[in-house]
């Protein structure tokens, strides 16, 4: 009776057991329906359903079969090592291997347990880099070597790493069956995760695009290192896992079988066992070969000599050697499979274990020591004529990469002859000079604008608009002619966090903070009142003349379109929200009062009916959504608002840009009247993997800036414009997703008025001609022409000058346009070298000008300049007595202006208290050639400096010594 209530126990224990686990099954199920369903519902939403199906398929397929397979080897190989194991070997079998006795058999079986748990530690941390990071330009994950056990290890501290291998190991010796099927499956499931993250690496092999262009060692074509390469590395990522556990596994299984142990001796394998591991041992053998047959063109980005990619020792030993040692390791292989299959009895054991511990030898001193070797005694002694051709290499392949050969460089030899009548002349650059930088606009914006808590201006973006008539003019009688003025703008964003918190309830966070409102748009050169910015574009709420921000005139209001700038897509939008309910949505504040409004754009899903709340109630986690009764029928979620995670979402192929900007543009669509702010950010496509060329600090050896993205700061559409369609990496993504992809010329001439060449690609590529603008390889070797970015003040600490846009007129070019510009100076030295100009308008757009000047005269630099700033007894003591009087001075970026044949340097001098940030600005610096001056305007300053003898300003004015080189 006992024993029947026991086993009823049991039987409903074990039936809860199952009931849970099939709960836990369903919600899972349910929860990647919910996950699935909602996701094929937001792509259908913003128009790219087949993308979605695309990546999915590619990714699911990926892992389904990399899953199955792994599944398949590791635990079918260990299906078929238990079940030799219970066919007991017969005695005095002449195919029957040696017995192994206790004093061998422990430390070995314990050196392969040790050796399973590093194998599985390693796999474990790349899964979780890769879960944790979902982008699809991931690295090829790192081979199971002594360097990769050594990283690992210190990531998760030695200690506890070696402690958790140790107690896994004793684990093993006491559950080996259930924990090796236990890691066989863990591990099938680890190479699902980290295969299908390479989903887009896979597209890109099957519809690759050719270079036209090929590396001069193995003379093949670009593509296969971009599209081909990337995959047969994965591939042989993959293989090493599975064959070293699918044989250390076996040979652990047979190693205890017949309780070898605790009998004190292993009485040997039996001749399907010895066949069983050298067909495994045979397939191991065979991913070394491949690895080796790989690694030859892993050269190509070898570090060894004095320039990117192979080199002499590279090309005229490294390069055999890993072709040979392939070779050998392929007939190997083939020997232990005839052995496998045809000659067991007759294996010689001693001989194999020779042979390997000499092949493993041959291959460590054919990777380290001979090259050094060779590097030392032959290289070294006579290296530039030995490196000359790679170094040739290099340069060609990473100027090409990084599309430098396309760079139009002249010399630019400043005359030091600029008269107040070339100022007038060029009165367009005089009045586009930045006078405010983004930091100290953006403190003003926050102290100004801001108008409430809960909004922010996360960023200020430097563009051009065409203004009307005498908007910038200085006199009132100069014609009424449309002009472009550089300015700053900024987004007003909401920030539902800064809310404060007593009000941080759902239906506030949900349904009625919702968006953000207006902008801020500034002119770079002028100064308001007390020396605060100058508005064209402020303020919120009703103005009175039908607009909803404030215009400095009327002239401004016909030049920049308004209408409604609501922003429920931007930067800083993180949150979920649903439109269209019983609650109305905050629009504006106006006075004590605020004004409400309901959104009535394009964006969103519909969750009027009961089972959709419950799908995005699953999805979002947020149950709120089925018991509130604010719901109609036609409410809509919006969700991922944040304009990074939507376009990222759409094509996580592509590289972003940090630096998004809002463009105000009529774009002339009916559906968008009314709604005149979008989003445009640039894409990139990018590799590690062009030979020979040199992958800096950033890991990335080639770019272009391919992909134009506009998204509606109302709607929420997203639109991917090709900007360069000669990149072949596009073209790729082109064939894969015809109907992502629009050609540049179906953006609307509005927008397309404001692209401007992106700082993250121009940073990147004046980084490379640092060094790789020396195409002479004695000059490259000895390095002599080296250049580098300057330092400036800022604030009262050196930085790095930054690129910046300019609206001038480049030496030989008659008119003005919008630029991007950088200066160089010879390393370890502070006078110009050179300046870098990118230009941004029409035609002429993504061209690169060098203007490099004479190497025999001396070009003042931004440190020179600054440094004759801040010795100056009157500037120095103005600044000092600024800052010790309860403010202090910040000294703005320090711009080199070029006009005619000439250069001028401009610094902007801000007040700031120190209890309460308001930025103003009191000095301009200028100074040209022998003279600085500071004076309360640029006109002022200039005239000082250009007209020093007719004007009365109260300019400070010191000449300036000719510094020694």
């Amino acid at each position: 009776m006992q024993i029947s209530l026991q086993k009823a126990k049991y039987a409903l224990a074990n039936l809860w057991w199952r009931a849970i686990v099939i709960l836990i099954g369903i919600g899972l199920f349910l929860n990647l329906v919910a996950h699935l369903w909602v996701e094929s519902l937001w792509f259908q939403e913003v128009g790219y359903l087949q993308v979605f199906l695309l990546q999915l398929t590619a990714r699911g397929g990926l892992w389904a079969i990399s899953c199955s397979v792994s599944a398949s080897y590791l635990l079918g190989n260990l299906a078929i090592a238990r079940k030799l194991t219970r066919v007991k070997p017969v005695k005095d079998l002449s195919g029957r291997s040696p017995q192994i006795e206790l004093n061998w058999l422990l430390p070995l079986i314990l050196a392969l347990n040790l050796l399973v748990g590093i194998l599985l530690f390693h796999y474990i941390q790349v899964g979780i880099n890769y879960w944790h990071d979902a982008n699809s330009s991931l690295a090829i994950p790192r081979l199971f070597t002594p360097e990769s056990i050594w990283q690992t290890s210190k990531q998760l501290s030695p200690y506890w790493y070696f402690g958790l291998v140790g107690g896994l190991a004793i684990a093993l010796s006491v559950y080996p069956q259930f924990l090796l099927n236990a890691i066989a499956t863990l591990l099938s499931l680890i190479m699902g995760v980290i295969l299908s993250a390479h989903w887009a690496k896979l597209l890109q092999y099957i519809r690759p695009t050719a270079f036209n262009s090929s590396e001069p060692v193995f003379n093949r074509d670009i593509s296969f290192y971009i599209f081909a390469l990337p995959i047969w590395k994965l591939l042989e990522f993959w293989l090493v896992g599975l064959c070293l556990y699918s044989f250390v596994s076996v040979a652990l299984t047979y190693l205890q079988a017949e309780d070898s142990v605790s009998q004190g001796r292993l009485q040997g394998l039996s001749l399907n066992q010895q066949r069983h591991l050298l067909a495994l041992g045979s397939a191991s053998v065979l991913v070394v070969a491949f690895g080796y047959w790989l690694s030859r063109y892993e050269l190509l980005y070898s570090n060894r000599g004095v320039a990117y990619g192979a080199s002499y020792t590279d090309v005229n030993f490294q390069l055999p050697a890993y072709t040979v040692l392939s070779l050998i390791a392929l007939a190997i292989a083939f020997l232990l499979l005839w052995q496998a299959i045809f000659s067991v009895p007759k294996t010689n054991h001693k001989f194999l274990f020779t042979a390997t511990g000499i092949y493993a030898a041959t291959a460590i001193a054919s990777s380290s020591i001979f090259p050094l070797a060779i590097q030392r005694l032959i290289v070294q002694p006579n290296e530039l004529a030995r490196e000359r051709p790679y170094i040739e290499r290099s340069i060609a392949l990473t100027r090409l990469a990084f599309d430098l050969e396309n760079i139009d460089a002249r010399t630019f030899n400043p005359q030091g002859q600029l008269t107040y009548a070339d100022i007038q002349a060029n009165d367009l650059t005089i009045r586009n000079i930045r006078l405010w930088d983004q930091r100290p606009l953006l403190e003003t914006n926050r102290q100004l604008q801001q108008i409430r808590l809960y909004y922010q201006f996360p960023d200020a973006d430097i563009d051009r608009y065409t203004l009307k008539a005498n908007l910038t003019a200085h006199s009132s009688n100069s014609p009424a002619v449309a002009e472009r003025q550089q300015t700053l703008i900024a987004a007003r964003e909401l920030d539902y966090s800064a809310v404060p918190q007593q009000a941080q309830t759902w239906v506030n966070q949900r349904l009625i903070y919702t968006h953000g409102y207006g902008f801020t748009l500034s002119p770079v050169n002028t100064v308001g009142a007390g020396g605060l910015p100058e508005y064209f574009v402020k303020d919120i709420g009703d103005t009175g003349n039908g607009s909803s921000l404030s215009t400095s005139n009327s002239a401004i209001a016909s030049s920049i379109p308004i209408g409604q700038p609501r922003i429920y897509y931007g930067e800083i939008t993180n949150t979920y929200v649903m439109t269209g309910t019983r609650v109305q949505e905050l629009d504006y504040p106006s006075g004590n009062d605020n004004v409400y409004n309901t959104y009535d754009g394009r964006g969103g899903i519909n969750i009027g009916s009961w089972w959709q709340r419950s799908l995005f109630a699953a999805y979002l986690k947020d149950w709120q959504m089925l018991l509130t009764r604010n719901f109609l029928p036609q409410t809509k979620v919006l969700f991922r608002r944040n304009i990074t995670q939507r376009i990222r979402a759409i094509a996580p192929f592509l590289q972003y840009d940090r630096d998004p900007y809002l463009v105000v543009a009529d774009t002339q669509i009916p559906e968008n009247k009314g709604n005149y702010l979008y989003w445009i950010v640039d894409a990139y496509t990018t590799s590690d993997r062009y030979p020979y060329s040199d992958t800096g600090a950033q890991g990335v050896n080639y770019i272009r800036n391919s992909v134009k993205v506009v998204v509606d700061a109302y709607h929420g559409s997203v639109d991917f414009y090709v900007a360069d369609p000669q990149d072949p990496i596009i073209t790729t993504w082109q064939k894969l997703f015809p109907r992502l992809f629009k050609p540049l010329n179906q953006m609307p001439a509005s927008l397309r008025s404001h692209l401007r060449y992106p700082v993250d690609f121009f940073k990147l590529q004046a980084e490379r001609l640092m060094t790789y603008h020396m195409i002479d390889p004695q000059v490259f070797y000895n390095r002599e022409d080296q250049w580098q970015i300057p330092n400036e003040v800022y604030g009262n600490k050196p930085q790095l000058v930054e690129p910046y846009y300019l609206i001038t007129s480049l030496p030989t070019v008659p008119f003005e346009e919008f630029i991007l510009l950088l200066p160089y100076t010879p390393s370890q030295r502070t006078n110009l070298i050179a300046w870098l100009a990118a230009r941004s308008d029409g035609e002429n757009y993504g061209k690169l000008l060098l203007y490099e000047f004479p190497k025999q005269q001396l070009v003042y630099g931004p440190e020179q300049i600054e440094a004759r700033i801040n010795q100056d007894p009157v500037i120095s003591q103005q600044i000092s007595l600024w800052n010790r009087q309860g403010s202090r001075a910040i000294q703005g970026n320090l711009l080199v202006v070029p006009i005619e044949q000439s250069l001028l340097y401009v610094e902007p001098i801000y007040l700031e208290a120190d209890q309460n940030s308001l930025p103003t600005l009191v000095r301009v610096v200028v100074a040209y050639e022998n003279r600085i001056v500071m004076a309360e305007t640029l006109e002022q300053a200039l005239q000082a400096i250009f007209q020093a003898e007719e004007t009365n300003t109260p300019a400070i004015v010191r000449p300036v010594e000719e510094p020694t080189q």
